[in-house]
């Protein structure tokens, strides 16, 4: 009896739909970057590893000299998705370190992306 309870309840969770974005990376370093090149960016590539679409609900950067893009359609199971995260350095010398989270309807509701670099003066 046992048994057969243990298999019913393992059967439901196997059924369970769910989304997760799993990233490649979650940071990434610019190095060395001149301010008077103006903004970088780089882009955090991911799969929707679960079994219902992924949304991202947002992308919020630690501050207003990083802006996130984000797709806003639906990714579906088994498929990639890209965020790109810009960061102007104009103004801002020195090193730099900001974060990006991500707010999804995935298991993992969030998931925080990385950048940094150091920024030569014009």
């Amino acid at each position: 009896m046992l048994l057969a309870v243990c298999s019913v309840a393992l059967t439901g969770m196997a059924d369970e739909k769910y989304a997760e974005a799993t990233f490649e990376v979650l940071s990434h370093d610019f190095g060395t970057i001149k301010e008077a090149n103006g903004p970088v960016s780089c882009t955090f590539e991911f799969t929707n590893t679960g079994n219902k679409p992924l949304l991202i609900i947002d992308a919020t950067a630690s501050c207003g000299c990083t802006r996130p893009e984000y797709p806003t359609k639906p990714i579906k199971p088994g498929k990639k998705g890209k965020i790109k995260v810009t960061y102007s350095p104009i103004g801002r010398p020195g090193a730099f370190k900001k974060t990006v989270k991500i707010k999804t309807n995935g298991k993992e509701r969030s998931t925080t992306l990385r950048i940094e670099g150091t920024v030569i003066p014009k």
